[in-house]
């Protein structure tokens, strides 16, 4: 059995000399960074507003006022790009987050608990991993109506059963530990075990898997967008940016190469974030470098 990376690992001497010389690391951390920052930057500057149509100025090619042009309406394009950062993001923190806190949980309940109660989630998880994102936010549409909240929901609740397999694999090896037999000989009960030794030692695993869900989630809301299911307009979003583009590639190209890029460096730097810090945090890798 494969050894379990550990949140110690980020404690032990030359953790960050080693990681500045991962280069996946280096080039993931540098990309989500760029995502990051273009997001907080349009919280309080844009080149224009992304919410002002100006048709006199359609279609013009990137220059010094318009960076990257304008689209079909005349709205500048780098400030729909800034802002359309911030929609990724959001759906990206919050649907990992319920999917990192329920299946973390149920995860943990089927590790501790075996059995009736272990078999009874693993086959939820295997029922929901049935229904993607895309399909859940369909359902969610035909019921509710389109919104970025429907798509949230939906990829939220597709995130749920990836880290409950993640999270139950990952403590039955805690639990099958020396040191957990220990814990329960002191009078520890299952509970007490979980918080203080189990979910301690599988937070490693659950940082490199945000991170990778975080990527999914941002490719996800792209689809759904372009599809019209996520982001509903006036609000900027690369997905729907993407959409709108697809009508003029012969007249403006660059109008779809903008946002295609955006989303495969966002999706890019996630993944290779989440393979550096894979190799970083586990321990034998660790004492290997």
């Amino acid at each position: 059995m494969s050894a379990v990376p550990s949140a110690a690992a980020l404690r032990i001497p030359g953790f960050w000399r080693r990681a500045l010389h991962h280069r996946s690391f280096v080039i993931g951390a540098v990309l989500t960074l760029l995502l990051l920052l273009a997001a907080a930057v349009s919280l309080v500057w844009t080149p224009w507003s992304p919410y002002e149509m100006d048709i006199a100025s359609k279609l013009q090619k990137p220059s010094a006022a318009h960076w990257l042009g304008t689209d079909s309406f005349g709205r500048d394009v780098a400030s729909l790009l800034l802002v359309g950062a911030r929609a990724s993001i959001l759906v990206g923190v919050i649907a990992v987050g319920i999917g990192l806190v329920a299946g973390t949980a149920l995860g943990l309940l089927a590790a501790a608990r075996r059995g009736w109660v272990e078999e009874a989630i693993m086959r939820f998880a295997d029922f929901s991993m049935a229904f993607p994102a895309i399909l859940s936010a369909i359902m969610l549409t035909a019921v509710f109506g389109a919104g970025i909240v429907n798509a949230i929901i939906a990829i939220g609740i597709y995130n749920i059963p990836t880290f409950a397999r993640i999270t139950r694999a990952s403590a039955n090896a805690i639990w099958s530990r020396e040191y957990i037999s220990a814990a329960r000989a002191c009078g520890k009960g299952s509970f007490a075990i979980t918080m203080q030794h189990v979910l301690p030692n599988i937070s490693a695993v659950l940082i490199v898997q945000i991170t990778i869900r975080f990527a999914i989630a941002i490719l996800a809301e792209a689809a759904l967008s372009y599809l019209g299911l996520g982001t509903q307009p006036p609000q900027p979003s690369w997905g729907r940016m993407l959409s709108e583009a697809q009508t003029m590639m012969f007249q403006a190209p660059l109008l779809a190469v903008f946002p295609g890029l955006a989303i495969a460096l966002a999706v890019l730097g996630l993944n290779l974030l989440g393979d550096g810090l894979r190799d970083l945090l586990d321990p034998r890798l660790a004492r290997a470098r």
